[in-house]
């Protein structure tokens, strides 16, 4: 009888604690579509003399446009345009990107990892992230200081500091 007892309370006490663990795991979850709208406006980074990095972010029905350029000068050095949407099934944002006057399409995925922090990778890498060569993380340091980081085999390359203009 004792042992039934003792069964019959930790089989409760497994009941209420898996229910507490799949409470919080709802609770932390991201709200992706949300955080990408942290996006939307006009950033600039001061890259080089006379070199300015400019990413230009609307609101396209659901998703976000961007374009984005590197200027010298006034002179437009590159320039791509991408379409952000939400991925449901995967909980993800995935970017299509026709950069400078290559035809070629590049897909990425991304994802916010907190309120302030988005990882970008390849979406050819999206079953491996981890060892994904290419990688982006992005850090909304305030609502107009964004931090980019370009990370090639998980070492930092470049880091931009963009101030948004609007």
């Amino acid at each position: 009888m004792r042992a039934l007892c003792l069964t019959l309370v930790i089989a409760v006490l497994l009941l209420f604690s898996s229910n507490l663990i799949q409470a919080q795991t709802t609770l932390t979850k991201l709200n992706q579509v949300e955080l990408m709208k942290q996006w939307i406006g006009i950033w600039k980074a001061e890259i080089g003399k006379d070199t300015t990095f400019i990413i230009d972010c609307k609101s396209f029905n659901k998703g976000l446009e961007f374009y984005i350029k590197k200027e010298t000068k006034g002179k437009i050095i590159v320039d791509w345009k991408t379409l952000v949407g939400y991925d449901k099934n995967n909980d993800k944002l995935i970017e299509a990107e026709i950069y400078g006057n290559n035809p070629a399409m590049l897909l990425y995925s991304l994802w916010f990892t907190s309120a302030n922090k988005c990882e970008e990778i390849l979406l050819k890498d999206v079953v491996n992230p981890d060892k994904a060569t290419n990688k982006w993380a992005f850090e909304f340091k305030s609502p107009d200081l964004l931090i980019w980081t370009d990370l090639i085999n998980n070492k930092s390359t470049n880091t931009y500091t963009f101030h948004r203009e609007n």
